[in-house]
């Protein structure tokens, strides 16, 4: 492989031409392929270019930055992409003859050459210094399958990650496991199972697509998987070959219910000697004809085998339970999930709150609440004791007439402030306070259930057993007993077959019987 994927052995930073999660917010989270190019030339003058609702991000800032980085936004002038646009955008105009021209001439059209020639993309021109734009920042995150399945485009329902980890525990996969999923649609499960099964790299020897499954060192984790949708399967192989994982999961077009699990149109099944198989079909009972230890089975045939079926009703579990009992699957188990995420914080309640962002400003105890009474009461008596005296001095006619200063209730009334300036001493304490430190450490649960609810269908197919196999069987068995010793000693006998013996041997006196018990129990010994 020419690189490694940033799934399975990520760098300590973003590195070009690999996947980066830019997490904008909460459960808002942008993937993107970092280029040090404008593959597209959408016509920024800072390159490649990932614009969302919190800022633009170019990728000259992104790349070779520590994972985990926060990133400022730029300001990029995104009226430019209109001057170069696709035929008839409206980046183009088109004259009376029917041909079209730009708005400018000196901008090329995309995938053609500025000089005329054929067979050769555009010129990458110089990339711009981008600017940091004076709000919006993102943080740079490396992909982990959990990640990616909260930010991947959905083409179908996905299986998310309370489902998919306990789907593949399981299933006991494991490094070095091979996996076969049916229905991969958005590439959620196929992510989780080839992070699950990774234990190294195939060899660089180009792999050979024959059913004869050489080419594959003996050993690697695979994952095959299977898709109906033409469409969906291209879209994901792109993305599995963007990700670095081609050379751990090989997607296929095919109709599983029909054709069986084959990866070669012109061969039969292949050995792809699958130990676990996810199955998110609407019809899976459909499929479990193809998965039985016949001659051409994709199944391992020295283990067990670990099948696992996704359904959303319960009628289709009660058709995949009757046909996994028609082909002798076992240990037949339904589950369904109910996850619930629980967010931890601290939470600060208290009046020197007041005005700050994510707290409780109201009173936190008894004292707080009857002074802040206190205060109000006070407020209003300065009032209306000002308007009074205002009055009084209209009437008598003379400004001077009463020292309002010299009076002792008003002296007390002006050490109360105003509202705006309690709000402006909170906000110049906050500052100098450790808020990540203050308050009360809570937890709460979230309201909703953000997953898909479905039913999951567990099986077991056992190892392929012949007839030699229960003849070598038998053969340790009988070596593993003791044989008989030169005095005629018996082997040994359990409880019940003494007591039998015993009465056997008695014929009906019951003191015999008792005797010949203790003696065989004895000899036993």
């Amino acid at each position: 492989m020419s690189q490694s994927s940033p799934f399975l052995a990520p760098s300590a930073v973003a590195c070009p031409d690999s996947l980066a999660i830019l997490h904008l917010k909460r459960d808002l989270l942008t993937p993107a392929i970092l280029r040090t190019y404008d593959e597209e030339n959408v016509g920024y003058a800072e390159g490649k270019v990932t614009t969302t609702r919190y800022g633009n991000y170019p990728h000259s800032t992104l790349i070779g930055k520590p994972w985990g980085s926060q990133i400022k936004a730029s300001r990029v002038d995104t009226g430019t992409r209109g001057r170069v646009g696709q035929q008839g955008s409206r980046g183009l105009k088109r004259k009376r003859g029917g041909s079209s021209t730009s708005h400018r001439d000196d901008v090329a059209v995309p995938g053609e050459d500025p000089t005329g020639s054929e067979g050769e993309g555009p010129e990458r021109q110089e990339v711009k210094t981008p600017i940091p734009a004076e709000t919006g920042f993102c943080h740079l995150l490396q992909p982990t399958p959990e990640i990616w399945t909260a930010s991947l485009p959905h083409r179908t329902q996905v299986v998310y990650t309370p489902d998919y980890s306990y789907i593949l525990q399981r299933l006991r996969v494991s490094p070095g496991s091979v996996v076969i999923e049916a229905g991969a649609g958005s590439g959620s499960f196929t992510h989780a199972a080839a992070r699950a099964v990774f234990n190294g790299f195939p060899e660089n020897e180009p792999q050979k697509e024959d059913h004869s499954g050489e080419g594959i060192k003996p050993g690697t984790g695979r994952v095959w998987g299977f898709e109906f949708h033409e469409q969906r399967v291209q879209k994901l192989q792109v993305e599995i070959q963007e990700h670095g994982l081609e050379g751990i999961v090989k997607v296929t077009h095919r109709d599983v219910y029909q054709d069986g699990f084959s990866t070669c149109e012109s061969a039969p099944t292949p050995c792809i000697n699958a130990s676990a198989v996810f199955l998110d079909l609407p019809a899976p009972w459909l499929a479990l004809r193809h998965l039985c230890r016949d001659h051409f089975s994709p199944l391992n045939p020295s283990t067990s085998v670990h099948l696992c079926t996704f359904s959303p009703c319960i009628e289709q579990v009660q058709r995949t339970v009757s046909a996994l009992r028609l082909f002798g699957w076992l240990e037949i188990e339904m589950v369904e999930l109910s996850a619930r995420r629980i967010e931890t914080r601290r939470e600060r309640v208290g009046l020197q709150e007041e005005g700050l962002r994510g707290v409780n400003p109201t009173p936190a105890t008894v004292d707080e609440a009857v002074g802040r009474l206190r205060e109000v009461e006070g407020r209003d008596r300065s009032y209306h004791y000002g308007m009074t005296v205002k009055a009084l001095n209209e009437t008598l006619g003379a400004t001077d007439s009463m020292d309002v200063s010299k009076d002792g209730r008003r002296k007390e009334v002006e050490e109360y402030v105003s509202k705006q300036q309690r709000l402006q001493s909170i906000k110049e304490a906050e500052a100098n306070r450790k808020l990540y430190k203050e308050g009360r450490l809570v937890h709460r649960s979230e309201p909703e259930i953000k997953m898909h609810t479905s039913y999951l269908v567990f099986a077991v197919l056992p190892r392929a057993w012949t007839e030699d196999d229960e003849r070598n069987a038998q053969e340790i068995a009988e070596r593993s007993l003791p044989e008989e010793n030169l005095e005629g000693q018996t082997k040994p006998m359990s409880k019940r077959q003494r007591k039998r013996a015993a009465k056997e041997l008695a014929d009906g006196d019951k003191n015999a019987e008792t005797e010949m018990k203790w003696q065989l129990a004895a000899e036993g010994e």
